[in-house]
């Protein structure tokens, strides 16, 4: 049996508020936002996957870093950027949170306006690897 055809489009982030996520992960990354509305709301890049929101009324935000008693981290994104300091104050300037626990030194830990932790990294001039 073939291996049928599976394609990621998107990561769904649970929200109290979808458009205004969408409307702050659109400005970070310069992307377009696709549907708008109070219960979904998405960004996409000229190609590729791209982020979806879809309404979580009892939304929790998580902890990081977690421990058992906290609500954990499901996931985070990672987000590579030719300047740290650059990416990072306008990612505060948009409503992002530094978070006060920084595992790296080539990595800015963020949380965004519902808390959702993402990270900015930048390339060491090690083999391509990912933020964390």
């Amino acid at each position: 049996m073939s291996r049928p055809s599976i394609n990621l489009t998107a990561t769904v982030i649970g929200t109290p508020a979808p458009r205004k996520l969408a409307r702050f992960y659109a400005e970070l990354l310069g992307w377009t936002i696709g549907a708008d509305e109070q219960e979904w709301a998405t960004v996409r890049p000229e190609a590729g996957a791209g982020l979806s929101f879809q309404i979580e009324e009892h939304h929790r935000r998580p902890v990081w870093p977690g421990n058992q008693s906290d609500q954990q981290m499901m996931m985070h994104l990672d987000f590579q950027v030719e300047d740290l300091e650059v990416a990072s104050k306008h990612a505060v300037s948009l409503g992002a949170l530094v978070a006060h626990f920084q595992p790296q030194d080539d990595v800015i830990v963020h949380f965004d306006p519902d808390g959702h932790p993402f990270c900015l990294w930048i390339a060491t001039g090690e083999p391509e690897q990912d933020g964390d």
